[in-house]
């Protein structure tokens, strides 16, 4: 599944030191590190309020961080936000379709604004729409579009100007099992491009089949980190069962939670 011609960007990868955000006295990451390389998915994953989102968009540009440092593709996201989100595809869920433009007519507007040349626009959403299984759809208006359908849409608007860095925030909401194949292909497909993917899932199952290293987020903190074979294996010791490894990536975050929150618990118990 080769593009039809390779990003021009210089490859760099994303790299996250002691981020802090905070709304007023609420802070939403606390102090969260971690480091992607080229040509690796990672998997940020969490449960709804870990901090994952406010994250996403702080390397997207979107949110000015409250402390810490952020980077993407070699760009310092504080000092210079527009270059930053120059080399950044970012899908979040919150992002809507103009109804009334066909999907080709809003990809090629997007396009447009990201300065490529027309015939560059038109080849890019010949590949991906054919790539991601929607070519038949190209002339329909997105208000007429599936749920899903609109989602293999979005994805598209996200990386059609072949960005280094790709920040997927739950990619696969509204899609059925063919078309999340078809997804993952893609995503498979733009790492072993030299592509660095962030991928933020509610599905554990998913991450673990997609990615290459998972970090487990818990109340804005970076919980652990590895692939998910190795968090298994460390998630072993904290189970019964004589340390066998966790069977899944599911039940090693909730072990993981519930050894957090017993180790909470007791710096705040007097003795």
């Amino acid at each position: 599944m080769a593009s039809p011609t390779a990003s021009a960007t210089p490859p760099a990868g994303v790299a996250i030191q002691d981020l802090v955000k905070s709304f007023g006295a609420t802070v939403a990451v606390a102090g969260l590190s971690l480091a992607v390389a080229p040509g690796e998915i990672y998997g940020l994953l969490g449960p709804n309020g870990a901090g994952k989102t406010t994250t996403l968009r702080v390397l997207a540009g979107i949110l000015t961080a409250s402390g810490g440092r952020v980077s993407v593709a070699g760009v310092d996201v504080a000092a210079d936000t527009q270059e930053a989100r120059r080399r950044v595809g970012f899908l979040t869920g919150s992002t809507g379709l103009y109804a009334r433009l066909t999907a080709r007519e809003l990809l090629t507007y997007f396009g447009r604004l990201h300065g490529l040349p027309r015939a560059r626009v038109a080849e890019r959403i010949d590949w991906i729409a054919r790539t991601l299984d929607f070519a038949a759809l190209l002339d329909r208006r997105c208000e007429t579009l599936s749920t899903g359908n609109r989602q293999r849409v979005s994805v598209a608007r996200a990386v059609l100007h072949d960005p280094p860095v790709l920040i997927l925030d739950e990619p696969t909401v509204g899609l059925d099992v063919l078309a999340t194949r078809f997804l993952r292909d893609f995503v498979r497909a733009e790492r072993d491009r030299g592509k660095t993917v962030i991928y933020s899932t509610h599905y554990l199952a998913e991450a673990e089949l997609l990615c290459d290293r998972v970090g487990l987020c818990y109340r804005g903190r970076m919980l652990a980190e590895g692939t998910p074979a190795a968090l298994r294996a460390s998630a072993g010791g904290l189970l019964s069962g004589g340390g066998a490894p966790a069977s899944s990536l599911e039940e090693a975050f909730l072990a993981l939670v519930a050894s957090f929150e017993r180790d909470a618990s007791a710096a705040v118990t007097p003795s």
